[in-house]
């Protein structure tokens, strides 16, 4: 079960941060509290915090948040102060805007107390409660019998249905049925975040009252230096984690030293769950060198290890950020991954990577360059990349591992793909696989329309017998004759749609080297 915890710990439940050991706020005097209302700010410096880089600061930080959520007051870092976090199990809860500014945080993870625990929190001081009253839900359902207090997310399970039952080296039993979607008081889903599930039983259903005042997080300059551990799934979190709705970050920076010959692997040093509306912005993070470990069936594998993760969340966007390292360098991992999500934007991004794992619900990529991981996804819904530079191996590789399924629409327009960022390889525009022999928990759907309009592919760098990119890579080298029985159907994609799909190597796009599997797809030249 611990390959589960891949990705499973960052979308399943609230971070239960009230375990955590946490600086008790001294008795601070009336006349202090009076000087640093006058101030209207908080600076570290107020609760001791030294900021000389070798100075234990994370209790001052702590303080310094804890009386600013208590009196609703802004918090500043000390210009030019470089804090040194070491592994206390302390976490900083953030409440009111934060502006960390040109300060430095240098986060020692070599002797963590709690390798799960965030450094920073930004969390609701609303409560989450139990739903009372509601068996079950419908697909696309569009109202709950509810009255509510206020615009809510509402997470729901059923644990006696198992889904996203992963295939291959890190198989496993699959994942409790969960959905996270937005409703207003009067019970109404939002439309564009919709319920994607039947859920015959509901083992567990909670409301999670959304903050509608925006809290800003800007600045800040951190460095990690990476953990030495055994290379094994014991993942760290002391990270930026983001746990309320209507949040931005705003200039932050993330690099990272120290990495050996061997380390545990990240789960986000920007860690967003929960919540909806949250936009990373202006920002600048690091990809993690790949360690490998033996899977679960036995064989070794890459361990994936992420600076931005996203779990459970609604309409979270990225803008204007990038990556230190060269995204096409295969030594490190791609940069984002994210399970349960509806909604995500990349938008004037250079990263490594897309990734949905355990499904999104609508996504969108544009203005952007991806590089060696390119856009790896499952889920439903529309999948739009405008006027981007894609550069993984395929322009978009439905993963296999949950079934290459996509229930929906892919659009691709006015972009360029550079097939495995210009490296001699045969080019194929959607990949994946799929036997039709494995439960996953789901139906699997192959793209119902694919529309490519204005697609340049720079297949300039190609192997000798290079007969042309395909449309579809080989799904299933044993399905070529009718002979072939799916035990679980593959549902096959109906139409593409080209306009103005141009190679540099002057050959012509093919179907597949599949042509029996992909026979009855309608491709529609404009």
């Amino acid at each position: 079960m611990k390959y589960l915890f891949l990705f499973f710990f960052l979308s399943t439940s609230i971070l239960r941060v009230q375990s955590q050991t946490r600086g008790e706020l001294e008795d601070v005097s009336p006349e202090t509290i009076a000087k640093l209302k006058s101030a209207g700010v908080v600076r570290y410096s107020d609760f001791g915090a030294k900021g000389d880089g070798k100075s234990e600061d994370i209790q001052a930080i702590a303080q310094a948040h804890e009386f600013a959520n208590e009196h609703r007051l802004p918090v500043k870092a000390d210009e030019g102060a470089t804090y040194y976090i070491g592994g206390a199990d302390l976490t900083a809860i953030i409440q009111t805007d934060t502006d960390f500014g040109t300060a430095s945080f240098l986060i020692d993870d070599r002797e963590a107390e709690n390798t799960n625990a965030p450094v920073f929190l930004v969390k609701s001081d609303q409560q989450s409660y139990q739903l009372e009253g509601i068996t079950s839900l419908r697909r696309n359902q569009e109202k709950l019998d509810v009255k509510l207090p206020q615009r809510s997310l509402i997470t729901v399970t059923n644990a006696h249905v198992k889904q996203y039952i992963r295939f291959g080296p890190n198989v496993n039993n699959g994942a409790p049925q969960t959905d996270i979607f937005l409703v207003d008081r009067e019970g109404n889903v939002d439309g564009n975040a919709p319920i994607i599930w039947d859920f015959e039983q509901i083992t567990d259903i909670r409301v999670l009252p959304i903050d509608e005042e925006t809290l800003t997080v800007k600045g800040g300059r951190f460095t990690t230096i990476a953990n030495q551990e055994e290379s094994k799934y014991n993942y760290y979190s002391r990270n930026l984690s983001i746990q309320r709705s209507n949040v931005v970050v705003d200039g932050l920076e993330h690099r990272i030293t120290g990495e050996g010959e061997h380390g545990a692997p990240y789960g986000g040093f920007v860690n967003i769950s929960n919540c909806t509306d949250v936009t990373v912005k202006n920002s600048v993070l690091t990809g993690h060198k790949t360690y490998q470990t033996i899977g679960r069936a036995g064989t070794t594998v890459s361990m994936g290890t992420y600076d931005i993760s996203i779990g459970r969340a609604l309409n979270v966007s990225f803008v204007n950020c990038s990556q230190t390292n060269d995204i096409d360098d295969a030594t490190y991992w791609g940069i984002m991954g994210s399970n349960y999500c509806k909604n995500l934007l990349f938008d004037n991004c250079t990263f490594s990577r897309f990734d949905a794992h355990m499904g999104v619900a609508n996504a969108t990529i544009r203005n952007s360059k991806l590089g060696h991981m390119g856009i790896n996804a499952i889920g439903s819904g529309t999948f739009t990349v405008e006027n981007s530079e894609i550069r993984g191996r395929s322009l978009i590789n439905l993963r296999s591992d949950y079934g290459s399924t996509w229930e929906g629409e892919v659009v691709i327009r006015d972009c360029v793909f550079v097939p495995s960022g210009g490296r001699p390889v045969a080019a194929s525009l959607i990949s994946g696989y799929n036997s039709g022999q494995h439960d996953f928990g789901y139906t699997c759907y192959m793209p119902e329309r694919i529309t490519f309009e204005n697609l340049r592919i720079d297949d300039s760098n190609h192997p000798e017998d290079y007969l042309g990119p395909a449309i579809f890579g080989n799904f299933n080298s044993e399905n070529v004759d009718d002979s072939y029985r799916e035990k679980f159907p593959y549902v096959k994609t109906k139409e593409v749609r080209l306009k103005n799909v141009t190679t540099v190597s002057g050959r012509d796009l093919r179907l597949s080297d599949n042509a029996h599997m992909f026979g009855a797809v309608k491709v529609g030249v404009q």
